[in-house]
């Protein structure tokens, strides 16, 4: 096939461009330009896409023997992921913008480009597997080393995204043996570090970065009574579960700590309460997507959910129902989920396979107001 391969400048994406090349195909390298002002302020492993990146994945497609080309694709990257990220903290909710980068830039707006010019598939370095089921249909799957395992944040794929798309690195036991690879094929990045920051802030200070943005406006702290506890300097920089940072003027009656349970974006309200109260029997969405055949509304199956990155699959039962806003995906997971926020993504498997994803509008807590 004639294969884009996306390489970031990082490791993974280096050994999987070059296994395409040895599995046959006709492989030509991108980098993405995600910033117009990328700089190199990478330190250590934060951060990625900055100008230090793509000199590396330059010199990785060289070594390889492929043509490179760096495309500009800042303005779609500030349009569908970085507002999108400040849009979604203004109203109280906490995203993933690796979620947002993964449906909106890599497998949408690359992989249509990459059609468009004659290539077949969009080859990346993520650590999951594509599989056909008997029927030659496409289904995304867990990598073979969990430890790595990046399915989560490709939920977002569809069907037909998925049958132009290859993960040379899905069938890999781990990671050391991919930098092992790498400094076999004479690559420079096989000791990168990996980089684990939110890619737009470098330094890693998303509070002081959203308040440039998003303003800090004063507001109250109240429990889950409504009764006023303490004051905030500005809902954006806290998320459900946080402990850290509350100016609290009125203590628990149990004296124990309290934790944020809620931000209410429209009454610019903080809500507190015990730490056992951000148990969370049932969360729900509408922003959904399908890795495969799409579920009927009314029927309700058994499954897994995992609400983060890291996070373990919990066993659940979900259903598809008619809401005021649309069909709505409705999780019941079969021990309560710990910290959930509004904005997060719910990743739903079969086993191994991903069934799709939804943007968690809502949670139901497994305490009651009056416990």
């Amino acid at each position: 096939m004639k294969v884009l391969a996306a390489m970031s400048g990082g490791v993974d994406s280096a050994v999987a461009a070059a296994r395409a090349v040895e599995a046959g195909h006709e492989v030509v390298g991108v980098h993405l330009a995600l910033s117009r002002m990328p700089g190199t302020l990478r330190t250590g492993s934060r951060g990625c896409c900055t100008i230090e990146d793509s000199m590396d994945a330059q010199r990785a497609a060289t070594v390889i023997g492929i043509p490179y080309y760096v495309w500009d694709f800042s303005e779609r990257f500030k349009l569908d992921v970085v507002d999108d990220f400040i849009s979604e903290y203004s109203a109280g909710r906490t995203p993933n913008p690796c979620m947002r980068c993964n449906e909106k830039i890599k497998f949408a707006a690359l992989l249509e480009k990459a059609l468009a010019l004659g290539f077949d598939a969009v080859c990346t370095g993520h650590y999951a597997t594509i599989v056909e089921d008997a029927d030659g249909r496409p289904e995304l799957h867990r990598a073979s080393a969990w430890a790595k395992d990046q399915s989560y944040v490709l939920g977002v794929l569809t069907e037909e995204q998925l049958r132009h798309t290859l993960f040379p690195l899905g069938d890999t036991p781990s990671k050391d043996l991919v930098r092992a690879e790498a400094a076999e094929r004479g690559l420079s990045v096989a000791a990168k570090p990996d980089s684990y920051d939110i890619c737009f802030i470098p330094d890693g200070d998303t509070r002081g970065w959203l308040a440039d943005r998003v303003g800090a406006e004063p507001g109250e702290i109240v429990d889950r009574s409504g009764a006023v506890v303490g004051s905030h300097d500005g809902a954006h920089a806290y998320t459900v579960g946080q402990r850290r940072g509350l100016n609290l003027g009125v203590p628990a009656p149990d004296g124990r700590p309290r934790f944020v349970l809620e931000v209410k974006p429209r009454t610019n309200q903080l809500v507190v309460g015990p730490k056992a109260a951000l148990a969370v029997a049932e969360i729900a969405g509408t922003r959904m997507s399908w890795a495969g055949p799409e579920r009927s509304e009314g029927e309700t199956f058994d499954c897994e959910v995992q609400i983060r990155a890291h996070a373990d699959p919990v066993p659940a039962t979900a259903v598809l129902m008619r809401g005021t806003e649309g069909t709505e995906w409705i999780v019941r997971p079969a021990t309560p989920l710990d910290g959930v926020a509004p904005g997060q993504t719910a990743v739903v498997y079969d086993g191994t396979r991903v069934v799709g994803q939804f943007t968690i509008a809502r949670t139901v807590s497994a305490v009651p107001v009056d416990a």
